[in-house]
């Protein structure tokens, strides 16, 4: 009786997940072998219809809702922060890949950004190295130079301000024969213009050692800085006092060949420093076997000729590109300093607003020290014909980290009045580079 109650309670089960309609329940006999198969049989359906995730999930349902709700959403406040934290961090890598994306991956159509470069990069190929060099053996330094001084000086002269020059300086110099010292003395300045903006002026004075190459063609050779100093900061004041001494060891025989350049300034914190005029003492003409106390007369500063380098240009208007080469830099070097290498920067400003610059690998520095580096930028067409390139070259030793040194710069650009003949050429031949030498002014 046991059997056949047992049998009925599993064919109702049978018949209510099955769903058959036609089934009817009555009670058998069986025997216990029978019962044990027809167990399998009901397990192995039930594996089959998927019975077991449904309890699976439940399973893991309960253990989810044994935490309490404040950890639940102190875990969930987590992720929401880990999930904008990496969504800014994808944001941020898009916009740092559009914006320095490579020129050479780009097609090569107009650029339809606006407001200044979108990408400067270096190159160095090979073939453009041995492009470069065979046109730097056709141009000779000596013949260039003549031809170039005039339009770079008027280039390099422009960007000094017009403000009228007056007053005058006080210093003293002073050479050592037995210490083989030169000692530079500023001592004070009178008199000098206030500036239209500030009514004020807040001056000091940078003091260079010219160095020339020639003694007898001083005027024509080029020189070098061999060293260079700043007084300190005297504010609010037309006639301030320094009393800053300076001295350099130099040979007796060298000291005719120099040239004490005092160049009085007016400091800005927030832009370039005012130029209030410059004194210059030609040590060849003075005798300095005790000390020597000078007033001189503020003049309009003028630019010494350090050197000269031998660049390149090419202009590409369809990508909007402009190369510049720095192929060769031939300057001045004093036999008794120690050794060191140069670089150059370039800039690219339209309006006094510098767009882009970069600069050059350090090379040792060598009587012509060879670079052949091209430096690309891209700009719009509407900025090329306004903008200016400055060549800035430095001197750095490479034993000392804070050690740069400016040699000179060189102008290139196209005025209202004038027109730089390298740029003239660039322009006339388009898609080719241009090499030419241009003198360093400092």
């Amino acid at each position: 009786m046991s059997n056949t109650i047992l049998l009925t309670v599993y064919t109702g089960l049978y018949k209510s997940d099955s769903c058959l309609d036609k089934y009817e329940y009555k009670p058998i006999s069986i025997t216990p072998t029978k019962v044990t198969y027809f167990l399998y049989f009901q397990a192995c359906r039930l594996q089959k219809d998927m019975i077991f995730f449904p309890v699976l999930g439940l399973s893991f349902r309960e253990i989810l809702l044994s935490f309490s709700e404040e950890l639940e959403y102190s875990i969930l406040g987590v992720s929401v922060v880990l999930f904008l934290i990496a969504l800014c961090l994808l944001i941020w890598q898009i916009y740092h890949y559009c914006t320095r994306f490579p020129v050479s991956q780009r097609p090569d159509i107009l650029s339809t950004r606006s407001g200044g470069f979108q990408y400067a990069t270096q190159t160095n190929d090979p073939k453009m190295e041995v492009h470069y060099e065979e046109l730097s053996h056709r141009l000779s330094p000596g013949i260039s130079c003549t031809n170039l001084g005039s339009s770079l000086d008027l280039a390099s002269m422009a960007d000094l301000e017009e403000e009228n020059i007056q007053g005058s300086l006080r210093f003293s110099l002073f050479y050592d024969q037995l210490q083989s010292k030169l000692v530079v003395t500023v001592l004070d300045a009178q008199d000098l213009a206030k500036r239209d903006f500030s009514h004020s002026v807040d001056p000091f004075v940078w003091v260079r050692l010219l160095w020339a190459e020639r003694e007898d063609e001083e005027q024509s050779s080029m020189q070098c800085v061999l060293d260079e100093w700043q007084t300190r900061l005297v504010k609010k004041s037309c006639s301030p006092v320094f009393g800053d001494q300076f001295s350099c060891t130099l040979a007796e025989e060298e000291v005719p060949r120099v040239t004490v350049r005092f160049e009085v300034r007016d400091f800005d914190k927030y832009s370039r420093h005012g130029i209030l005029g410059e004194a210059r003492a030609p040590l060849n003409s003075l005798k300095l076997s005790y000390p020597l106390e000078l007033r001189e007369d503020l003049q309009v500063p003028k630019k010494d000729m350090v050197g000269e380098a031998l660049l390149s240009l090419k202009y590409m208007p369809t990508s909007q590109r402009l190369e510049v080469g720095v192929l060769k830099i031939h300057t001045v070097c004093h036999p008794n300093k120690t050794e060191r290498a140069l670089y150059a920067k370039t800039s690219v400003t339209c309006n006094h607003c510098r767009l882009r610059h970069q600069r050059t690998e350090q090379k040792k520095r060598r009587e012509v020290t060879v670079f052949n580096e091209v430096l690309t930028f891209v700009l719009p067409d509407q900025q090329i014909r306004e903008c200016t390139i400055i060549v800035s070259v430095y001197e750095v030793q490479p034993s000392k980290k804070s050690s740069k040194h400016l040699i000179g710069h060189i102008h290139i650009k196209k005025g209202k009045t004038f027109e730089n003949e390298h740029w003239k050429l660039m322009m006339q031949s388009l898609r080719q580079p241009i090499a030419k030498w241009h003198l360093l002014f400092i």
